[in-house]
């Protein structure tokens, strides 16, 4: 390698341990702190090199694997560790405004005496990041590919966004952006692949890939994809929430986006197979397993068990509802934009906890459309009093929307999306105890509504 003090440090199976020694010490205590760190209630026990490769002088790119004791479960213990995506940047004097992004210095090993830190964080690190992305190319296992009839600009500037939960995102002049991931699984990331299909199908609804890189060790994974920004845009969740305290109607928007949902599943249903219409018993099962694993974690949902296990026994013998095919996984106002008149929808990567497979499989878009009826719920208990008829309006316009645009009305499928909005509910119980304690309060007011009355 090229850099100050580390020539002889080069990626191969018999150094991989060299550097992981002396770094290990500090990604231990970093890791933990991040926001894209899957396993803060678990203790990293191992930490593992599975790859580096030198992108240019003074950056590493990592992939490690962060071992974990397994915690049991009711379904399990909890898997027993998970690979993350690192850019390493490595200096002997670092400048003082990466502040945050610094991780630490190394005292011994290949690197001794260098100060490492998150270079994503570093504006110069990031510009030679999309130089990579702009000319296709090799660089060890990593591979930049990208549309060959879309040519980005050089010299955009960079500036790495706050609000990212699982993964970390750059800006690059307000014309595009590029998501890094951080959790890294085998195989092509729906949020690369979804996009470039809905876009072949000629759906505008979605910004469409431009550049992206993966890599084939230690195993094939897609590690980041860069799109269009749309810098006039503003998420459906700040959209909402200035209704809501401005006391304005937002039905006129939730029928517009039922429709944008609408148009996305029917493209998606035309670039994938479509399967048969839902196995409901197989889903009331599953349902039910994962009722039952949360009431464990959580108590407060015990005296409700009986009441929502009858949503998830309901779907024995109700409508089958529309074939299975590739849905967004994770749908709420958070995930879409609005640009003008125009609803987008963004991250197709699904819930990032579960795994690839199960994200790139067919399932009900009924699953699609509880989600976002969630979150109409969870955008009117943001203000109090809280304004459940504004929730109400918003998910009879966005149905309505849906229906006028799909050809069935989500309303009709009764049996169906009460199970689903009952199971989304369950898991936003257990999400809001582990993380968000002071907003369980609203799950737990559908929980009761959707055990007591069912509507």
């Amino acid at each position: 390698m090229t850099m100050p003090k580390t020539a002889s440090v080069r990626p191969g199976p018999t150094r991989l341990a060299e550097p992981m020694e002396s770094l290990g010490v500090l990604l231990r205590d970093w890791l933990p702190r991040q926001r894209w760190f899957a396993g803060k209630d678990r203790p990293v026990t191992e930490l593992g090199l599975l790859s580096m490769t030198e992108l240019f002088p003074g950056c590493l790119h990592l992939l490690v694997h962060a071992g974990h004791t397994g915690v049991p479960s009711p379904g399990g213990a909890l898997p027993a560790g998970d690979c993350y995506q690192l850019l390493l940047g490595v200096r002997e004097h670092p400048s003082p405004r990466l502040g945050r992004a610094l991780i630490g210095r190394v005292q011994d090993g290949p690197l001794a005496g260098l100060t490492v830190y998150d270079a994503l964080h570093d504006p110069r690190s990031a510009q030679l990041l999309l130089d990579r992305l702009r000319l296709p190319g090799t660089a060890g296992p990593l591979r930049f590919d990208c549309d060959p009839d879309q040519e980005v600009p050089a010299g955009l500037v960079p500036r790495l966004l706050d609000a990212e939960q699982s993964n970390s995102s750059l800006v690059y002049g307000d014309e595009y952006i590029l998501k890094v991931f951080r959790r890294i699984q085998p195989g092509v990331n729906p949020d690369l692949e979804v996009p470039g299909a809905l876009v072949r199908q000629g759906c505008h609804r979605v910004p469409a890939p431009v550049a992206w890189f993966q890599t084939k060790h230690p195993f094939r994974a897609t590690l980041g994809v860069l799109q269009p920004y749309l810098r006039d845009a503003s998420d459906g969740w700040t959209l909402a929430l200035h209704a809501l305290a401005a006391g304005d109607d937002f039905t006129v928007q939730a029928r517009a986006l039922g429709a944008a949902t609408a148009d996305v599943h029917l493209a998606l249903a035309s670039a994938f197979p479509v399967g048969a219409p839902g196995e409901n018993g197989r889903t009331a099962a599953a349902m039910t397993e994962r009722l039952d694993a949360a009431a464990h974690c959580v108590p407060a949902l015990q005296p409700f068990v009986p009441g929502l296990r009858t949503a998830f026994a309901a779907l024995t013998t109700c409508d089958a509802g529309p074939p299975a095919q590739r849905i967004h996984g994770d749908l709420h106002l958070g995930q879409v934009l609005r640009a003008g008149r125009e609803w987008f929808v963004i991250d197709f990567e699904g819930e990032p906890s579960r795994p690839l497979s199960e994200r790139r499989s067919a399932h009900s878009p009924v699953r699609d459309i509880a989600g976002m009826l969630r979150s109409f719920d969870y955008a009117a208990r943001q203000r109090r009093p809280w304004r459940p008829e504004w929730a109400r309006r918003c998910r009879e316009a966005y149905c309505a929307g849906y229906a006028a645009r799909a050809g069935w009305d989500p309303r009709k499928k009764h049996g169906l999306l009460r199970a689903y909005e009952t199971d989304r509910a369950v898991y936003e119980v257990l999400y809001e105890a582990r993380h968000r304690p002071d907003w369980l309060p609203v799950p737990m007011a559908a929980i009761e509504r959707l055990a007591v009355r069912g509507d």
